[in-house]
This record gives C-alpha cells, structure tokens and sequence, in this order.
C-alpha cells in the first residue's frame, strides 16, 4: 500500500512542484513545462533522450489547437486594424461617456457585455481594451469610479464566455476539455460541458455584481493626465466595402465553426472572405501574420508543452501511484474536491493560462475522479473549473494585463493591486465555492 513519504518521491508529484515553483518566481512558462518535463522523466529512470522524444510525441496531440489559436489570432488581428471595429468602439465610448454618465454600475456592466463580445460574437480578444478603455478614463474620473470595477468587469468579458459558452475561445476550451479527458479514460462530448461548465459562469456573474457594487459604493479619485487621443482620425473615418468584409468574414468563421465545430476551419474561411473583400491587403498579410502570432502564438505553444508535459507524466508510470496515494489522503470526495480544485488554482495562477492547465491536471484527474466515484458531470466540472481557477488574479494573465493595459493609460492604475487582487477575490473564491458544492451535488 503507498505511504504518504512516497508522495514526496514520485516523479509526476515532483515534476508538477517544480513547474509551480518556478511559475511563481515568474521563470518563462514554456521553460518551466520544458525543465518540469525533463527533470520528471529523468527522475522516472528515463534518459534524457527518450524523455525529449515522449515530450515531443505529446505535443503532437495539441497540434490541432494550436493551429486554431494562431489562425484566430490571424483573424483577432485583422479585425482590430479594421475601421468598422474602430468606429463601434468610438461610438459606444460616446454613448457610456454621454448617457451613462453617474451610473456607475450600469457603467461597469456594459463594459463587462461588450467585453463578453470579444471572446465569441467577434473573437478579437484583448485587442479592443488599448482602444475602448483610454478615452473612457476622463469620465471615468468625472464619475469618481474606482478602476478597480472595470477591471473586474472586462476580466469577467475576457473569462465568462470561454467557460460558459462553447464559442469562440470557448469552443478551445470545451473541445481541450473533451479531448484530455478522452485521453485519460471518460468519454465525452461537446453537450455533456455546456451541460455542466455554466455552473463557472453563473458563479462569476456573482462575484462580478458583488464586486462592482462594492467597488461603486465608495468614490475614488484620480490624478488627471494628458493621455494621447486619436479621436479626429476616428471622426473622419469612413466605412468601405473592405470594412464591411471585415465583419462578414467574422460572421463566417463564427457560422462554420458552429456548423463544423473546426475552429481552425472557421477561421481560415473567414481570412478567406476578408482577402477577397480587401479587408486585408495581400500586401499587408505578413504584418498581420506577425501581429497575429504575437497576440495568440504564445499561448499555442504553451498548449503544445503542456500535452507533451501531461505525456511524459503518463509514461513515468508515476501518475497511477500519485493517485492511489492522493485518494487515501484526501479523505473522500469533498477532501478530494477541495484538493483537485485548490491545485488548479495554483497551476493556473504560475502558467497565466486556463487553456494551458487542462493537460496537465487532466492527467491527474480524470483517474482521481474515478478512483474518489465521481460521475462524469462532476468530473468535467472540476476539470473545467480547477483549469479556470487562477487565470483571473495571475500576474501573467491575458485576463489581467489586458486590463491593466487600458486602465493604466494615464499611469494611475497598478497591476497587482488594482487588478490582480480584485479579479482574484472577485472570481476565483466563487469558483472554487461553486466547483465544490456542484461536484458534490452532481455526485
């Protein structure tokens, strides 16, 4: 029978200490999956060769995605450069700075919808923020508004929908979900999450009404600073026909990837439509390429070393034990709820991305879920949320430095305090309520 000491000895146990640690010291996510990797096949009795190759042969598994991550990030690109997008943004910045002004928190909410928007209807992810937010920061001060709501607001745009919606970015994080936990012994579909994963963003909505709240109840002042506007050239910007083919393109690869679930395939005929409508000018694309892998392609490579991590863990021989020891220790299903869920989180918060961290703790949990008698609804919520856990309020976080990036326009909005900490209280304590208490109810 595995004793606790072992725990401290196995190689998988090892492995993902040693990636959490050197996340938390801020060492470069993909050089902590690789060094992880390497130092828990090497500990396993594998050479260090063979463990190269099982890390490459793992990473093959995420191809698929991070094929769709860059060609989203392609198209995220295109549409941002756009005029139309441009124009949309100017003119609800003239309806939240005109109409709303006093209302703070219908202010609040109207940011969090449009920023929803960003991850599904037109998946241009944090490329809206630097445009929207700046010429917002005036009324904003107008309104004694503490930044720290809108924070709250755009990370839930930037995080609800992907977990609720199989859209969009949503469709990447469902269809990871699906296929790591495939991998690892369950069988499941596109329905069985949505039927499940709402539970996140029913409890993110939450937080975000108790943050805002709580956040407009007291007036906070700012120090007024010159921030550089490009509002005359938005004036007199007129919509074409390239435009127009912007926002067709977009409407079609959301049309194809819900009709082909292929993200990839949706967004290839998107960029197709946009070529032939001049959207993006063939002497423009190797611009928008780059512009497109710098706002997406990282994180694909962070999903691909992550399922080549997930596959030297598996091919140890480790992770079998790791989980025969975890399951006498948590003490149960609820023990064993809390445990699955507060690792994600500290996963999540060292590698900055939700996408990231399904391969690696699918690897964990799928088997611990089976060993601990959890049915398949409760395993793929605390998947899926254990995965969410932690995006919000991480320092290297899309959901947090894109944000940041408008709030601190005018250098009067600091990243740790005034956005990490509140986007952790706010969403990360609810999440974690609601993976237990649904796991436990779903059984």
């Amino acid at each position: 029978m595995p004793t606790l000491s072992a725990l401290f000895t196995n190689p998988a146990f090892i492995g993902v200490l040693v990636m959490c640690a050197l996340c938390l010291v801020r060492c470069n996510v993909l050089i902590a999956l690789f060094a992880s990797a390497l130092i828990a096949g090497v500990i396993s009795g594998a050479s260090v060769d063979d463990t190269l190759n099982t890390l490459i042969k793992g990473m093959s598994s995420n191809l698929e995605i991070a094929l769709s991550y860059i060609l989203l990030g392609f198209l995220a690109a295109a549409i941002a450069k756009s005029n139309i997008i441009a124009l949309a943004i100017h003119k609800l910045t003239h309806i939240l700075s005109h109409r709303l002004f006093g209302s703070s928190v219908l202010f609040c909410l109207i940011i969090a919808a449009f920023a929803c928007l960003s991850q599904n209807l037109i998946p241009v992810h944090i490329a809206f923020i630097p445009i929207l937010i700046p010429p917002l920061l005036g009324i904003m001060n107008m309104m004694k508004l503490d930044r720290r709501a809108i924070a709250c607001a755009l990370t839930f745009g930037l995080k609800a929908p992907y977990i609720t919606l199989p859209v969009g970015y949503g469709l990447f994080f469902h269809q990871t979900i699906i296929k790591e936990m495939n991998k690892n012994g369950f069988s499941i579909t596109l329905d069985d999450t949505s039927g499940v994963l709402w539970i996140g963003g029913v409890a993110m909505l939450l937080g975000l009404i108790i943050a805002v709240v709580a956040f407009c109840a007291r007036p906070r002042e700012y120090r007024e600073r010159a921030i550089e506007m490009q509002e005359n050239r938005i004036k007199h910007t007129k919509i074409g026909f390239s435009d127009i083919s912007i926002i067709v393109g977009a409407f079609v690869a959301f049309g194809i990837q819900i009709y082909t679930s292929s993200m990839p395939l949706g967004a290839f005929a998107g960029i197709v439509i946009m070529l032939l409508g001049r959207g993006i000018l063939w002497r423009d694309m190797d611009n928008i390429v780059d512009d497109g892998i710098k706002l997406m392609g990282f994180i694909a490579f962070v999903m691909l070393l992550a399922a080549g991590f997930g596959e030297v863990l598996k091919s140890s021989g480790a992770v079998d034990e790791l989980i025969r020891i975890c399951s006498l220790v948590v003490g149960g299903k609820l023990g064993g709820a809390v445990l699955m869920l507060v690792l994600g989180l500290l996963i999540t918060m060292g590698i900055g991305s939700s996408f990231g961290t399904i391969s690696i703790i699918a690897t964990f949990y799928c088997p611990l879920c089976m060993e601990l008698g959890f049915g398949v609804e409760s395993s793929i919520l605390l998947v899926g949320i254990a995965a969410a856990l932690g995006d919000a309020g991480s320092p290297a976080s899309d959901s947090t430095m894109g944000p940041t990036s408008g709030l601190n326009a005018d250098g009067e909005h600091d990243h740790i305090w005034d956005t990490c900490v509140p986007t952790f209280l706010a969403f990360n304590v609810p999440l974690l309520i609601a993976g237990v208490i649904g796991a436990m109810i779903l059984g």
